[in-house]
């Protein structure tokens, strides 16, 4: 009889309801995949996963299942940002980059990675880190070394010979060092493409334009031919990569979508031609829009460099502009920050923007869900709550869709139904 019982105290504690079930109800649930505001929401999770969404009532909670109510909340899905450099500093610009190690740079992503997370951004894109940091990053938040978002990383970014991204342009000639990640030619890279694949890569991240924080690259100056591109792009695709291309200038952009990149980061100057292309080919845009205002008040005293200042001041407004275009000709615009640029865990900060140049609250939501998540090829488990995706949720006051600043300061995090942040 003993043997018997024991059996079945075993057998009742391996129970998922009894054991991993979690029910937490809310006042109100954003579904972004419905664009729709759902009253008095309730969510069964096990194991990490939403196994039912329905509502406070018609929900029944099981037996044993631990209960999280969040009165007074509205919950939604994790969000996403699809532009991040979690191993850089926000004031650390210009020559102060110089003296970055590897390993600094790893600790600083470390600590970012945390303060991502605990301002509700369960998930993040980083497109360009050193030496492979943000591969031994992501792989340590997912064996649970390190708190902070899920992470899909590009490695080193691929590009040309003293261009932006793939090039170290501070240094001197007789130094005779280039950046870990310049590749001249098509069948240069493809090599390229195929070294970040082997050290752990889940994207490739290049630069068909300069930029505004490289010392010596025009904005508008497009970086590779488009057979340079074309052929980093179809190695990238053919081993089931995605391809993201920073593009400030016009060429650039189009030369990046006719190669047949993912998405493009920045987008600063659409013309109609690039948006006919972008529209046709189904291309996702990543501009960071809010971006602009902390380079022009903070630079200087990050150690931004005069030249990169003035470069901003003439890109700030025209990608806005762009921005604004880009949503009304209904392109598909995702949430991208270049959080690292101004500092991680402001990245919300950028939602209003969205809206005050162009998008519905709902849209900005989208962006930065369940739209983000498409772009990545992800959306059938992230971004958004509804059966069989992660339980990645985060709650704040009041309603977001009547007020999208209120993401400014989340109040509750969750990630694959782990909670990382409380405030009640």
């Amino acid at each position: 009889m003993r043997v018997s019982i024991l059996a079945l105290s075993l057998a009742l504690a391996a129970s998922p309801a009894l054991a991993d079930s979690v029910y937490l109800s809310a006042d109100k649930m954003v579904d972004v995949q419905k664009g729709r505001v759902i009253e008095n929401p309730a969510v069964l999770i096990e194991d990490g996963r939403i196994i039912a969404v329905g509502t406070k009532g018609r929900l029944a909670v099981p037996e044993g299942a631990k209960q999280i109510e969040l009165d007074g909340k509205t919950i939604l899905p994790g969000l996403i940002d699809m532009h991040t450099h979690l191993t850089s500093h926000h004031d650390v610009h210009g020559f102060r980059r110089l003296s970055v190690s590897l390993p600094k740079a790893t600790i600083t992503g470390v600590a970012q990675a945390k303060t991502t997370l605990m301002a509700g951004f369960t998930t993040v894109r980083n497109v360009g880190a050193p030496g492979f940091s943000d591969v031994a990053l992501r792989d340590s938040i997912a064996e649970g070394v390190v708190p902070g978002p899920r992470m899909f990383v590009s490695g080193p970014p691929v590009g040309i010979t003293g261009g932006h991204c793939s090039d170290n342009n501070l240094l001197p000639a007789e130094y005779g060092l280039s950046g870990d990640g310049v590749a001249d030619g098509p069948w240069a890279a493809r090599a390229a493409v195929r070294r970040n694949i082997k050290y752990g890569a889940d994207l490739i991240k290049t630069c068909s334009t300069g930029g505004v924080l490289s010392k010596g690259t025009k904005v508008g100056a497009p970086q590779y031919s488009v057979e340079e591109l074309t052929a980093l792009t179809e190695e990238a695709h053919s081993r089931g990569l995605r391809v993201a291309s920073h593009a400030h200038g016009t060429e650039g952009i189009k030369n990046a979508i006719q190669a047949g990149v993912d998405t493009i980061e920045h987008a600063s100057f659409l013309d109609d031609e690039a948006i006919k292309m972008a529209k046709a080919k189904g291309t996702y845009l990543s501009m960071d829009i809010y971006n602009t205002e902390y380079i022009l008040s903070e630079g200087e005293a990050a150690g931004i460099l005069e030249e990169s200042l003035d470069k901003e001041r003439k890109v700030g407004k025209r990608q806005r502009d762009s921005f604004s275009r880009a949503v009304k000709a209904g392109l598909k615009v995702v949430f991208g920050t270049d959080a690292g640029v101004y500092p991680h865990g402001q990245n919300a900060r950028q939602l209003s923007r969205m809206v005050r140049f162009g998008m519905t609250e709902m849209q900005a939501l989208q962006a930065a869900t369940i739209r983000a998540s498409e772009a990545m090829g992800q959306d059938q488990v992230i971004g958004a709550i509804a059966e069989g995706y992660y339980a990645d949720i985060i709650a704040v006051d009041g309603d977001p869709i009547k007020d999208i600043s209120q993401l400014e300061d989340v109040d509750f995090v969750m990630k694959e139904g782990e909670i990382f942040k409380n405030k009640d």
